[in-house]
């Protein structure tokens, strides 16, 4: 995977790249046409290129069967901050992971080793995107807002989603490496999937870390209200499982920041997700247990409304 990482954070790290150059790259890995999209979006700050992947499975959708789809988002702000700083920043560290994955399905695929499901690989590329206050360390933005990236990243076709995102701007996670978050669906924050958590132990080779997860920080954007990061926006847009898979450090580190990106923990995340697509496309593996939450809207009833902006403030 490091050789996939090596190529694609290569690729990101110049001022010129676009999604057109990201998917010519799968592309070529993928041996085939028609897997690979890239669609330009312009918002009131400039404009970022969605990459898409669909890896058919054997038994997946495209192929008529009934086996899960997997979503895999790497979510972000933008690869890079120019002109304010030059480089790859620390923030593109979740599209890298995302696009190097793309590129193993891809290759697996076109050697023969298909899995079971269709997998969905989203991300989004943009070398120019701007920056904004947070505490404890500047963020990266970008220059459309969350729910035009929701849109682009997040279907219906996707039964979970293992959501991928630099999580380094904080106080919170004090470890170098990968964390993983625990399940959030519909408003609902959940136990830690079980076979999730082992097999990020299996891919590291490391005790398996988690993080805490809010209930601001599963709330959309934009609703006046602190969040970690982004990782699990994609939640606000879907009724399915979402995971987040965070690369966090043991330092506060500026989303913003150049020189920060580890190319091992980029593969880490990677091969995680690639793990994770063969697992769940065979139904091995499960982001929640159904039954379970099944009993707790009936007895509780439904959070559905913190995927919502929900209601404003009454006039003081």
């Amino acid at each position: 995977m490091l050789k996939y990482v090596l190529d694609v954070v290569d690729l990101l790290d110049s001022p010129e790249v676009t999604g057109a150059d990201v998917a010519g790259y799968l592309e070529r890995a993928a041996g085939e046409p028609g897997l690979v999209t890239s669609t330009t979006v312009r918002g009131e700050r400039g404009s970022t290129d969605f990459v898409q992947v669909r890896v058919p499975g054997t038994r997946g959708r495209a192929a008529g069967g009934d086996a899960p789809t997997l979503g895999v988002v790497g979510r972000l702000g933008g690869i890079g901050a120019r002109p304010e700083v030059t480089g790859f920043v620390s923030d593109g560290d979740g599209a890298a992971a995302a696009i190097s994955a793309a590129a193993k399905l891809l290759t697996m695929r076109a050697r023969g080793d298909r899995l079971p499901g269709d997998v969905v690989i989203s991300t989004h590329v943009c070398p120019d995107a701007p920056t904004r206050p947070h505490e404890p360390v500047p963020f990266m933005d970008s220059p459309v807002g969350i729910a035009t990236m929701n849109a682009h990243e997040v279907g219906e076709e996707m039964d979970a989603v293992l959501s991928i995102d630099t999580t380094k701007g904080n106080r919170i996670i004090n470890h170098r490496g990968l964390a993983l978050s625990p399940t959030v669906k519909q408003g609902w924050v959940l136990r830690v999937a079980d076979r999730l958590g082992t097999l990020l132990e299996t891919v590291t080779g490391e005790p398996l870390v988690t993080y805490p997860v809010t209930t601001q920080d599963i709330t959309p954007y934009g609703n006046g209200v602190y969040h970690i990061n982004s990782i699990l926006q994609p939640a606000t847009a879907t009724d399915a499982p979402v995971v987040g898979l965070a690369i966090v450090a043991a330092t506060a580190v500026p989303g913003c920041a150049t020189g920060a990106s580890h190319e091992t923990d980029i593969a880490a995340a990677a091969r995680y997700a690639v793990e994770v697509a063969k697992e769940f496309g065979a139904g091995q593996l499960a982001f929640h247990d159904q039954a379970e939450f099944d009993h707790l809207v009936a007895r509780y009833g439904s959070m559905a409304h913190l995927q919502t902006m929900g209601a404003l403030p009454a006039e003081q």
